[in-house]
């Protein structure tokens, strides 16, 4: 049995990860607390961590049981097999979620323009400038070496 993330509709997250557990499919939907403001009041909402996505542990031969729930639209893939999220990550994730000192999570994907430190490789610790973000490739700008660095993405 492994890990699968499954893509779901816009907003429906919460629904489709309650209409797994019903169907007897273990599945994990990180939930964190924000405080929403409408015109008239603020109000403390749960909202997925990640959008749109929805973590099931099942075999591979029962993938297709996640199609039961309405708003499951499909399965992440990654270099054209459906991608698999290791049990030590998700125990990361559910270990930072439960820790009582974290709050107020936000989840933001790398930018062109950001400014990283490298923490493996031949370029530890190296700072460096994100120049471009491609599905094969990212390029950095490591100024303090006066050089480009392309990395390929596995």
């Amino acid at each position: 049995m492994n890990w699968y993330v499954v893509y779901t509709k816009p907003k429906w997250e919460k629904k489709v990860a309650e209409q797994l557990n019903n169907y007897g499919i273990e599945c994990y939907c990180p939930l964190i607390t924000q405080v929403r403001q409408w015109s008239d009041r603020k109000k403390k909402v749960e909202v997925p961590l990640f959008n749109s996505y929805v973590f099931v542990y099942i075999d591979e031969i029962e993938r297709s049981n996640v199609f039961q729930s309405s708003g499951a639209v499909r399965y992440l893939f990654w270099l054209g097999k459906p991608a698999i999220v290791r049990e030590e990550e998700i125990n990361v994730i559910k270990k930072w979620m439960n820790n009582p000192d974290v709050s107020d999570v936000t989840l933001e994907a790398y930018k062109t323009g950001d400014s990283i430190e490298l923490e493996s490789g031949p370029f530890t610790s190296q700072k460096a400038i994100i120049q471009e973000i491609n599905k094969t490739h990212y390029v950095l700008v490591l100024e303090s070496l006066g050089c480009v660095l392309k990395m390929k993405i596995k």
